[in-house]
């Protein structure tokens, strides 16, 4: 799996983080979000997956490898 971010598009929700902290986090002056782990391990994908469903920016792209 790739995860890409659209950062522009993002509205600093911050439920990706909650979701998937090991992937995600947000830039502390403005709450946008952080890539982490570009490729995140099989383990996480379950998290990554569910942040990209509850996005309210749908900033978050996914790329099934």
């Amino acid at each position: 799996m790739k995860v890409e971010v659209d950062v522009p598009k993002c509205v600093a929700s911050g439920q990706c983080v909650l979701i998937a902290p090991e992937v995600f986090d947000q830039r502390d002056e403005d709450g946008m979000v952080v890539l982490l782990d570009e490729y995140p391990a099989p383990e996480l994908h379950d998290g990554v997956r569910e942040s990209a469903a509850v996005c309210p920016a749908a900033a978050i792209r996914l790329e099934e490898k």
